[in-house]
């Protein structure tokens, strides 16, 4: 029997503001003391009155224009209605009828396949709301403490129209999405930190009409998004092939079991009777009109000071330099790198064989220099070498003037200790030596000390001809040209 698998997620982030949503309190995620950044706004103080961020509802429209959204031209907040230990008003001030956005799409532009990154999910509303205080268990479970550091932060809300299939999917829009709001610099999203968080709904059906709707909260990983996704459609699956009925609730996800538990029963949607919030003005965020006064913002001064999306961004490293959508996603998730290597590239204008060079350079950057950075746990500001010393040393590889070896050997000297490579090359005569005549030598040594690997090579084991060229090298000091010295072996041995 088959089911149709559709999938719907809602998606928190904390905006990168300097004080909270509604008071003057800072809005400090690092804060380690608990319940230093409050006010008698944050405690829901009797008379206390709150004040809308123009920072956060920048930041929100600023998300809705990257992402396609209509823009409304008025906006209002409202008072969402629920009791909880986290909640000190006994409501939350969000948007209800009146978002800031709606609609939009996002592209799955981080998947490798070409065809799966043409595939854009449709966007319900963007909106903005203020966080909940944190709860902080005792060990023993038996109470609980509250700090109200992260109460009133401004909390954006994503809700996506039901359009997945399956966890990748899933997956692929949270990591967009995420890539989408450090790029703007709208938040740090860190998912570990609770400053993203992802809440999926999945039902399953035979036709195009919805199942019933299971909700699984708090996936605080990208993996937890697609596994728990991944899970709850097969475990509805097999519920349903044997008869059985799908129930409405909410599920929790266990990381270290990887599978969802039964958290509570929702036998139909929460009311929360909303109602406009009397104490906040309806907001006049832009107007259609140019000239027209009154309004927050000028939509397109906003998207004057916007940076390039990570998928213009993807596109144009795809085809300026030809790399794979996979080699491209590296350099897009991580804008130190790209910058490095777009700058790396900039050295090599004037050189003949640029393609070649800036091949050379994204091989090196990638396995070479990124893996010493991971191995010695050296960061982007604390790297000795720069992208002008970078080229130089590409250059030098590639008009065989080094090897390889020495290659890498330099580069991990000056990525340590800095300085020019072309003068550590010539100060431990370190240059690639191609005098036949000297080389011959060598090679002449090598093949009188090594009888066995000779007689080996003249019995068909071409193979061996690599041990005698890396014997010479060790010879040179790896100063001479690999090339050059399999042919004089070669020339020597018949």
């Amino acid at each position: 029997m088959k089911f149709k698998p559709t999938i719907g997620l809602e998606i928190h982030a904390e905006l990168k503001t300097k004080t909270k949503m509604f008071c003057g309190c800072l809005n400090d995620p690092d804060e380690k003391i608990p319940n230093k950044n409050i006010c008698p706004v944050c405690l829901a103080h009797p008379g206390a009155l709150p004040t809308i961020n123009k920072a956060a509802v920048e930041e929100v429209v600023i998300v809705g224009l990257a992402l396609g959204s209509e823009i409304l031209e008025h906006s209002k907040f409202d008072r969402k209605n629920y009791f909880y230990p986290d909640l000190p008003k006994g409501y939350q001030i969000s948007q209800y009828d009146m978002p800031l956005c709606k609609g939009g799409k996002l592209l799955l532009f981080l998947s490798e396949d070409p065809e799966e990154g043409k595939k854009s999910i449709q966007i319900t509303r963007v909106h903005l709301e203020e966080d909940t205080a944190r709860l902080i268990h005792s060990a023993d479970k038996k109470s609980a403490l509250i700090d109200f550091n992260r109460a009133g932060v401004p909390l954006m809300e994503l809700v996506t129209e039901p359009v997945m299939h399956n966890g990748k999917e899933a997956r692929l829009f949270a990591q967009g999405l995420q890539l989408l709001l450090k790029r703007l610099k709208v938040s740090k999203a860190d998912m570990e930190k609770g400053q993203m968080r992802c809440e999926v709904n999945i039902s399953l059906s035979k036709d195009d009409k919805l199942g019933t709707k299971v909700e699984i909260k708090n996936l605080n990983s990208f993996r937890a998004v697609e596994k728990a996704i991944d899970f709850e459609i097969q475990r509805q699956k097999d519920l349903l092939e044997k008869g059985g009925q799908v129930v409405q609730e909410t599920r929790g996800w266990d990381a270290g079991k990887e599978i969802t538990y039964s958290q509570r029963l929702k036998e139909e949607a929460q009311d929360y009777r909303y109602f406009p919030e009397p104490d906040l003005p309806l907001l006049h965020v832009h107007s259609e009109k140019e000239k027209a006064e009154g309004s927050l913002f000028n939509l397109e001064e906003l998207k004057k000071k916007m940076p390039e999306t990570p998928w213009q961004q993807k596109e144009k490293i795809k085809n300026s330099y030809g790399l794979s959508p996979k080699e491209a996603n590296l350099f897009i998730q991580d804008e130190q790198l790209a910058d490095f290597f777009e700058r790396t590239v900039e050295e090599f204008k004037e050189i003949k064989l640029k393609d070649k060079a800036i091949s050379l350079a994204f091989n090196y950057l990638l396995s070479d220099l990124k893996g010493l950075m991971e191995t010695e746990l050296i960061d982007w500001d604390n790297l000795k070498i720069n992208p002008h010393n970078f080229s130089k040393l590409i250059i030098l590889l590639l008009e065989d003037r080094i090897s390889s070896r020495i290659a890498k050997d330099v580069l991990v000297e000056v990525a340590k200790k800095g300085g020019d490579p072309e003068e550590i090359i010539k100060a431990k005569g370190l240059e690639q030596v191609s005098d036949t005549n000297e080389l011959k030598i060598i090679v002449t040594e090598i093949i009188k000390n090594n009888s066995i690997a000779v007689e080996d090579y003249k019995k068909g084991k071409i193979n061996v001809i690599k041990f005698l060229v890396g014997q010479a090298m060790a010879k040179t000091r790896g100063t001479a040209a690999p090339s050059v010295l399999e042919k004089l072996f070669k020339e020597q041995l018949g």
